[in-house]
């Protein structure tokens, strides 16, 4: 198990504020803790957390194997799955911004040899050109440049390696609720509650996520242009209940996790997923 260590990222001062947002959500030992069990449960995220996994291993049926990025890759609980379900296949290279995360990702892959990690930022990976056959961005380029994040990812995955990124989908009926109604109706009930007295620590709250999703066609058009071809394109995670109801019914309805077939779709109730995955080809002739 190896390490390298990210080159200084560049080109952010414009987005100081929306870095610091991203960066205080994943980057201490709590929030590693919180994002493993949060997806580990039954309600939302594990609900959402299972739902693209299956995606993601529908898109994997295309690769043999062969060296394989997990860019963004959290507490490492896609690495492990890897190891678990495609043992031998793919010589693994995690990376992510928190220099928590890949302790934890550490953790996780402990005694397991060709796995290499590496604390990076998407937007300026520490790998040569050409460097993968397939690469991930699960659930990180809503939180970055996706443009700059995906002339990096056409970078260093091979001509014709298969490249696989997820989005979460800004035209759901989950995600319009979430962020437009149920989050500001949070907010303003703890600056209620902090008037009244209530102890911090029992107020509600929703803080800044710094989440920009685009809509499927513009991230297709985002990725032909970094020389990407899209080939498929998924919704998963399909709900719609909205929050705080779906926290309720989908504890009550959980055959999302015997059968996660039934919580994708490539056709018309494509609308209701709160997240879609797009899988393509780096394209022969590209850069």
């Amino acid at each position: 198990m190896a390490r390298t260590s990210a080159r200084r990222p560049v080109g952010h001062n414009k987005h100081v504020s929306r870095d610091a947002t991203v960066t205080a959500q994943f980057e201490d030992a709590r929030a590693v803790s919180g994002y493993a069990t949060a997806h580990d449960g039954w309600g939302p995220p594990a609900r959402y957390f299972h739902s693209r996994l299956h995606v993601v291993d529908e898109s994997l049926r295309a690769s043999p194997g062969g060296n394989l990025l997990d860019v963004g890759c959290g507490p490492g609980m896609l690495v492990r799955h890897l190891l678990d379900t495609r043992p031998g296949d793919f010589r693994i290279t995690a990376c992510d911004r928190s220099p928590d995360m890949i302790e934890a990702v550490a953790r996780q892959v402990r005694g397991v040899d060709g796995v290499r990690l590496s604390v990076a930022r998407i937007e300026d990976l520490p790998f040569p050109d050409q460097s993968f056959d397939v690469v991930l961005a699960m659930g990180v380029l809503e939180y970055v440049d996706a443009r700059r994040a995906l002339g990096e990812i056409a970078r260093v995955v091979c001509p014709g390696g298969l490249v696989v990124v997820t989005m979460l989908n800004p035209r759901s009926p989950y995600r319009l609720f979430e962020w437009c109604v149920y989050w500001p109706a949070l907010r303003i009930l703890g600056r209620v509650e902090r008037l009244l007295g209530v102890r911090p620590e029992r107020r509600h709250g929703a803080r800044k996520s710094g989440i920009r999703a685009v809509s499927s066609r513009r991230l297709r058009r985002i990725l032909r242009d970094a020389g990407l071809c899209p080939e498929d394109v998924v919704f998963y995670d399909l709900t719609a209940w909205v929050p705080p109801l779906d926290k309720v019914i989908r504890r009550w309805i959980r055959r999302w996790r015997s059968h996660p077939e039934t919580t994708v779709s490539r056709d018309k109730r494509r609308w209701l997923g709160s997240g879609y995955l797009v899988a393509g080809r780096r394209t022969l002739g590209g850069e």
